[in-house]
C-alpha cells in the first residue's frame, strides 16, 4: 500500500534549492504514469509563493494560472524553478518551470494582483441550483480497484451528468467534492481551488464503456478571491466538454466554493486515447 502524503505534508517537506524549491512526491498522488495534474500545479504556485511572494501583502492573490503539462511526474523528487518575468505596480508575473532529472515536466506562468480601485458595477456570477446536492446523495464505496491512486485525498459525488466510462449520454457533469477533512483544515481556499480544479473528467469520457487512459495537455485557470471555507464545506464543478475531434477534447468548466462563490473558470485540452 502507498503511504498517504498529504499535500500539507508534501508542503511542509520542501526545501529550498538554488534555483527554487523541491518537493517529494510520493505515489499515492499517481494518476496513471504520472503524479495528478492538480498537485503538480499546486506545488508550482506554492514555489512561486515561496520564491517571489514573501514581500506581497496578504491580499496579493492568485488570479490566472496556466499550465503546459510537457511530461510525466513519477513519486520522488520535483525541482521547481521559479523566475519573476515582472513586477509592476499591480500585478506580478510569475514562471515556475517543473523538472524531474533532466527532463521538463510542466512550465506554468502566474498572474498574482490584488483588488484595485474601480468605478465599475459589480457583476457575480451565481451558482445555480443543482439537480441533487451533496448531502442527497448516497456515500459512494471505497476507491474501487483500479481507480488512480490520488483519488483518495478527495470526497467526490456525482450530482449530474454520467460517470466515467458507464456507457452513458450527454456532455455536461456537475459533481460535488472536497479534500478530506483533515487535509482541508490546514489549506487556505486559493490552494484547494487549485488543487480541486483539475479534479473532475472531462465529461465526454462518460460514454465510454470501457477504461480509457486521458491526459490533460494544457490548462487555463482563471481564479478570484473567495472567502474561507468550511473543511467539511463541499464544492461543486459544472463541467462541459465542448468541442471533441481527433482524438482531443476542449473542456470548460466552473468551480463554486462552498458558499456560492465562483472561484475559477478553467478551460483544458484533453487527449483521450481510445
Amino acid at each position: 500500500m502507498p503511504q498517504l502524503e498529504s499535500y500539507s505534508a508534501l508542503a511542509a517537506q520542501r526545501q529550498n534549492t538554488a534555483q527554487g524549491v523541491q518537493f517529494v512526491v510520493s505515489d499515492d498522488w499517481l494518476q496513471g504514469r504520472t503524479c495528478y495534474g492538480g498537485l503538480i500545479s499546486a506545488i508550482a504556485v506554492q514555489a512561486m509563493r515561496d520564491r517571489a511572494g514573501a514581500a506581497w501583502p496578504a491580499d496579493v492573490s492568485l488570479r490566472a494560472l496556466q499550465t503546459c503539462f510537457v511530461g510525466p511526474v513519477s513519486p520522488g523528487a520535483v525541482d521547481i524553478e521559479v523566475r519573476v518575468l515582472r513586477q509592476g505596480r499591480n500585478v506580478c508575473q510569475v514562471q515556475a518551470l517543473v523538472q524531474q532529472g533532466e527532463q521538463v515536466a510542466a512550465v506554468l506562468l502566474g498572474m498574482f494582483s490584488a483588488d484595485r480601485p474601480s468605478t465599475l458595477p459589480q457583476r457575480l456570477p451565481q451558482r445555480p441550483v443543482a439537480r441533487r446536492e451533496a448531502e442527497d446523495l448516497p456515500v459512494p464505496p471505497e476507491r474501487p480497484q483500479g481507480a488512480p491512486a490520488f483519488l483518495q485525498h478527495f470526497d467526490m459525488r456525482w450530482a449530474d451528468g454520467p460517470t466515467p466510462f458507464s456507457g452513458g449520454q450527454g456532455w455536461n457533469t456537475s459533481i460535488h467534492m472536497r479534500l478530506k477533512q483533515a487535509e482541508a483544515a490546514t489549506m487556505s481556499s486559493e490552494m484547494q481551488t487549485v488543487l480541486l480544479a483539475d479534479l473532475p473528467p472531462t465529461p465526454v469520457v462518460g460514454q465510454l464503456r470501457r477504461p480509457s487512459a486521458n491526459s490533460s495537455v494544457s490548462w487555463a485557470l482563471e481564479l478570484r478571491p473567495v472567502d474561507a471555507v468550511p473543511p467539511d464545506g463541499w464544492w461543486r464543478t459544472d463541467s462541459e466538454s465542448l468541442m471533441v475531434d481527433g482524438g482531443y477534447v476542449n473542456h470548460a468548466a466552473r468551480l463554486w466554493a462552498p458558499g456560492g462563490q465562483l472561484a475559477a473558470y478553467g478551460y483544458q485540452v484533453v487527449a483521450v486515447f481510445t
